[in-house]
């Protein structure tokens, strides 16, 4: 049971690595609707969020309730950074 859990957790660090390029932290993540944010993510952990590998089911700043996704900073413009830094969700992970 615990090697099950630990090869979860090591899966989905794997996977936000893929998507973003960190492992957790502050992260900048897409919303279904396009909107960027950033969120405390981090693996195995999550209190306002539904957790589904590394996609997240969360309430997005924009006042809806959403599948949210890491996103690359490098592959975003400097404003989106900045607006995404901005933006921020509650800061619990």
């Amino acid at each position: 049971m615990a090697l099950a859990a630990l090869i979860a957790v090591v899966v989905e660090a794997a996977a936000t690595w893929l998507r973003s390029g960190r492992i957790g932290g502050r992260l900048i993540v897409r919303c279904r609707r396009g909107h960027l944010f950033s969120t405390i993510w981090l693996p195995a952990a999550s209190v306002k969020s539904l957790r589904l590998g590394w996609w997240r089911v969360q309430r997005c700043p924009y006042r809806h309730w959403s599948l949210v996704t890491p996103v690359r900073a490098s592959d975003l413009s400097s404003r989106q950074r900045a607006r995404a830094a901005r933006l921020r969700d509650i800061p619990l992970p």
